[in-house]
Parts: structure tokens; sequence; C-alpha cells
């Protein structure tokens, strides 16, 4: 599958309506029906190869709500963007069925790092989340037209970027990239002028 590196033009939704969808819809009225091949209306969430990109260049090729992107795409391990790289925080919390109680998929948590390597210790932690929705592998629902095999190829990703509570809580309102390029004394020299 090739890179779309097209602009995404979001889908005009009648005035009042908004996408935020819950965890359950992500997976249920829009994964499952991916996989499956059925249509899906409104069809206002994109494909999109996010690794090239860093959290930041997502406007205009995702889905965009507020300051959340949404986007379906393969699911892979390599997940390094042109500056950096997502890396998954360890959790893993099941999407259940609010009808039925059963569990349709899985959402994973990951965090961008700014930098070359693939640990903590390497990268610069920065304030973007990603949550990862991918089916539950006894989602039986919809094999109908797809395959088990296609239930692990797709996801469908929420990105958004968090303030940090240290920034909130004396005033200052700096973005994930403002600290990154603020060196440490520049940061210093801000610090004892307030």
């Amino acid at each position: 599958m090739g890179e779309n590196r097209s602009i995404y033009v979001n889908y005009n939704l009648p005035p009042g309506f908004r996408f935020y969808p819950t965890d359950e819809e992500l997976v249920v009225h829009f994964l499952q029906r991916k996989v499956a091949l059925l249509p899906c209306h409104p069809d206002v969430i994109p494909d999109l190869h996010p690794y090239p990109y860093d959290p930041w260049e997502l406007d205009g090729k995702a889905l965009s709500e507020g300051k959340q992107w949404y986007f379906y795409s393969r699911r892979t391990q390599n997940r390094n963007t042109n500056n950096g790289y997502w890396k998954a925080m360890g959790m893993e919390e099941a999407v259940v069925n609010g009808t039925t109680g059963k569990r349709v998929g899985f959402k994973t948590f990951l965090v961008f790092y700014i930098g070359d390597g693939e640990t903590a210790e390497q990268g610069v932690k920065t304030n973007w989340i990603m949550h990862e929705y991918r089916l539950s592998s006894d989602s039986g629902s919809t094999t109908r037209r797809s395959s088990k095999s296609d239930y692990n190829k797709w996801v469908v990703c929420r990105v958004y970027e968090t303030s940090s509570s240290d920034d909130e809580k004396d005033g200052r309102d700096l973005s994930c990239l403002d600290e990154v390029f603020l060196s440490l004394d520049d940061f210093d020299e801000i610090s004892n002028s307030h």
C-alpha cells in the first residue's frame, strides 16, 4: 500500500454535529466495519500510514475534530517518524461492548519521543499521546466478508497532545516543541525570571 501524502479534507458534517466517538464506537462502528469491508456512513476516517509523519504534521492528513486526529492504519511494529518514534507505554485496556459486556477490542497507549533511539533514555518525551485500537481476536461478528487474519492487520488511531500539569501550575504554557528546542540554560533563565 503506497504512502498517502495528499491533503485530507474533512467531510462536512451537518451543523452542530461533532466527531467525538467513544472507544466502543471506534472499535464496533468504525474498525469492525472497515475490516469486514462494509460501508460506514459517514465515511470520515481516512487510511494513513502515519509513521513518516510527526504528530504535529497530522493536520490536513487525518480526520481532525478539535485537537484530536483520527485515522486507520495498517498495524506495524515500526513506529519511527521523521523526527522521533512512538513508544508503547506498556498499558493495554480492553474495549467492551456496553450492552453485552463482551470484549470487542483493545486500546494500546503510546507516547511520542523526539530522537533516534527507541528507549526513553535516548529520546525526549513529548506530550503527544496515541490510542491505537485493534479488534479482539474473538470478535466474530464481521467474519462474513473478511478473513480472521484481517482482524490483526488494521487499527484505528486517536492522536492528541496533552498539557503538562507542571506548566499549568506555574502559568507557563509551553508546547512539547518549545520544551525540546529550548536549551536547559534558556529554560533555567526563564524559570528564574518569574
